[in-house]
């Protein structure tokens, strides 16, 4: 009788769960995400509409003749695209790029494509991983991006390197959609280990802007690059809030909706602070900005406004439920929306009028803040337990000097180094990869032909 009388309690409890989880889901919005972070300034968000424009060039089978250029055109010259690849050039170790030599930014372009649906190579960079398995400079990394990143430096260490020389005064960016993204963002964490191979050049002329990017790496290694990786998301798109490992989503994309569903309701039943303790789970990289352009309840589009941090808790943990998750994943949309977004900023600051010598000082300004900010943020992951957090010299850098240089730990992936040894290039080559009879780079484990 008890038994009989408890199950519509349990019924009723279960009933009212269920009821909860739908009206958080549902009610969630991809503004809600960034409502207290801090608007971006023009100056900070400039480069992002260019860098969508250079990755979109990868598409075109003629730079001179462009078949799908948007509104504008590219804004690049394609006489000083001093190298383009495709994948009969990478061999399916990573995707199509080109590296642009920008004389009107006083920038060196390396520009990654995003995922090619039919191309197996790219399906197997992304399934080159499993949870934990590849531990990076005292955190979690994704395998198989990490080695595609390997094979573009090593590929490109003596272009950019002469290039760096030459022009010592330009910037040095990595940039790259979706599968893209991750690359270039772990292309910026090689290259930040190694600066040396690029004839020692400072960090802060190295960055990376990753749009709609993957979840590449884990959160001590997002917030202790956020001063030179960026990452761009679009109001309310999925990957960068996936937490689901990429091999598990492209080998159910043909029932990615049903995935994402049963997802939502697990991380739904997960407190926050255990994802934040637990240190495999990765997340998007570095410094966001997130573009909102649409607001909850409401239909159409608004003006955008780009938020920016470098959250710690909070950061893209929950799937929005929206018919527009995977439209604003796409390149088209971001470069638009970001392009609209900046002549919005500019515009704002043509009414006030602001003269260039504010201008300038605003700048340094925004550069103290931003660099406030991610100490405030190294803080907040030390206070929340997360692990391996390193909190920032109350001297105003990194101890041990971790601002020019970080340095690996022991793991089963890389050999035990010192406290105060450099991570050595070759090394991770030799790590990473094994070279064929004729001195080509292979792919560890292949059988000397290209994956």
């Amino acid at each position: 009788m008890s038994l009989a009388c408890g199950l519509p309690l349990l019924e009723c409890v279960y009933c009212l769960a269920c009821a909860r989880w739908a009206w958080k889901r549902c009610l969630h919005s991809g503004e809600a995400d960034s409502a207290t972070w801090g608007l971006a300034a023009a100056d900070d968000f400039e480069p992002v509409p260019r860098m969508c424009r250079l990755i979109m060039a990868n598409y075109e089978p003629d730079l001179a003749a462009p078949l799908f250029a948007p509104p504008g055109g590219y804004g690049l010259d394609p006489a000083c695209v001093l190298r383009r690849t495709t994948y009969a050039d990478t061999r399916g170790r990573v995707t199509p790029y080109l590296v642009y030599l920008d004389h009107d930014h006083a920038d060196i372009v390396l520009a990654l494509r995003g995922l090619n649906l039919v191309k197996e190579s790219d399906y197997a960079l992304l399934l080159d991983n499993r949870l934990g398995k590849r531990r990076f400079d005292g955190g979690y990394v994704h395998n198989g991006l990490l080695r595609a990143a390997a094979w573009v430096l090593d590929a490109e260490c003596d272009l950019l390197r002469d290039l760096l020389e030459r022009y010592p005064d330009y910037t040095l960016t990595f940039t790259g959609h979706s599968l893209g993204a991750g690359v270039a963002a772990m292309l910026t964490m090689v290259v930040v280990l190694n600066l040396d191979k690029l004839g020692n050049v400072d960090r802060s002329r190295t960055r990376c802007y990753a749009m709609a990017p993957a979840r590449c790496m884990s959160l001590n290694l997002a917030v202790r690059y956020a001063d030179v990786i960026n990452s761009v998301v679009l109001q309310d798109d999925f990957l960068p809030r996936t937490a689901t490992p990429l091999e598990d989503i492209f080998k159910s994309i043909l029932c990615l909706p049903c995935l994402l569903c049963l997802r939502c309701l697990r991380d739904t039943c997960i407190p926050e602070d255990a994802m934040l303790k637990d240190p495999r789970r990765l997340y998007a990289p570095g410094r966001i900005y997130h573009i909102v352009e649409r607001k909850m309840c409401r239909c159409g589009r608004y003006p955008p406004v780009v938020k920016t941090a470098v959250p710690v808790d909070g950061r893209f943990e929950h799937i929005v439920l929206s018919c527009n998750a995977t439209m604003d994943h796409a390149i088209i949309w971001i470069e638009r929306e970001a392009q609209k977004a900046l002549d919005l900023m500019l515009e704002d600051e043509d009414t006030m009028e602001v003269p260039s010598e504010q201008r300038m000082e605003r700048n340094q300004t925004l550069q103290r803040e931003h660099d406030e900010e991610h100490k405030a943020a190294l803080r907040r992951a030390v206070t929340l337990s997360v692990p391996d957090a390193r909190a920032p010299s109350p001297y105003g850098t990194f101890d041990g000097d971790e601002r020019s240089r970080h340095y690996p730990e022991r793991s089963e992936s890389f050999p035990p180094v010192g406290a105060r040894q450099r991570m050595n290039w070759n090394d991770l080559i030799e790590q990473v990869f094994d070279r064929d009879d004729d001195g080509q780079i292979v792919l560890r484990g292949s059988s000397g032909s290209p994956s």
